[in-house]
């Protein structure tokens, strides 16, 4: 009897594993949204101001940038554009570095997340899927240098941002920025050893998006732009 079975289709594939890195991170900052909103203003002196300090965690912008762009994946697994390299390419790094600093600098902070669930959701499970899934399923290869040095304005625009803001207000998203507890210094040093890391893991990838398998195969090919990598 022959067997009829039909090996499973890369592309369907490469659909079903974006989707679920995009549910898992949006369901991580949903269920933070919510709290948000049903919580009243908690610590923070208004409602509003609790909104606000949400959305400025790194940990919310880069759950909801890889959510995202996982999202527009999923129905078109080899989606290019120049603009598009550079915020899958910012996406990827941001939510790297967010699983890596929380699981080694913030681990043990509760007050980060509502739940244990959406802790776990928002910085482990998305980080985690996120980089096996590029691994994996690519879209590659679609980082050059220009890409790499495109993709450093967003994570130095949160830092003016969260500094300026700090300044501001008081309020730091995290300790080891926190300039009213251990000074302008340390945390303009702090914040320096992340951008290392951040341009490290870039130039890691740029390496490794080179030399990884080109995928997904015929989506990937048929969607270059002028441009694109060899």
């Amino acid at each position: 009897m022959t067997d009829t079975r039909r090996p499973t289709d890369p592309a369907v594939l490469a659909r079903t594993l974006h989707l679920l890195v995009g549910l898992a991170a949006l369901a991580g900052f949903a269920m933070e949204l919510t709290a948000a909103v049903a919580g009243g203003a908690g610590a923070a002196p208004s409602h509003a101001e609790r909104i606000v300090r949400l959305f400025s965690f790194f940990t919310i912008q880069s759950n909801i940038l890889i959510g995202v762009v996982s999202l527009l994946l999923a129905p078109r697994p080899g989606r290019d554009g120049r603009i598009f390299r550079v915020v899958r390419l910012d996406a990827l790094l941001c939510i790297a570095v967010t699983g890596i600093v929380f699981n080694t600098v913030l681990v043990g902070l509760p007050s980060l997340t509502s739940t244990p669930f959406s802790n776990f959701l928002l910085h482990t499970a998305a980080p985690v899927l996120a980089v096996v899934v590029w691994l994996w399923m690519g879209p590659r290869p679609r980082i050059d240098t220009a890409t790499v040095w495109w993709s450093v304005a967003f994570p130095l625009a949160w830092l003016v941002y969260t500094f300026v803001r700090g300044a501001a207000t008081g309020w730091y998203p995290y300790p080891f920025l926190d300039v009213t507890e251990i000074g302008l210094t340390r945390a303009i040093l702090n914040a320096a050893m992340v951008a290392v890391v951040f341009l490290a893991l870039a130039w890691g990838l740029r390496w490794a998006d080179g030399r990884l398998r080109p995928v997904p195969g015929r989506v990937a090919a048929a969607s270059k732009v002028p441009g694109a990598l060899p």
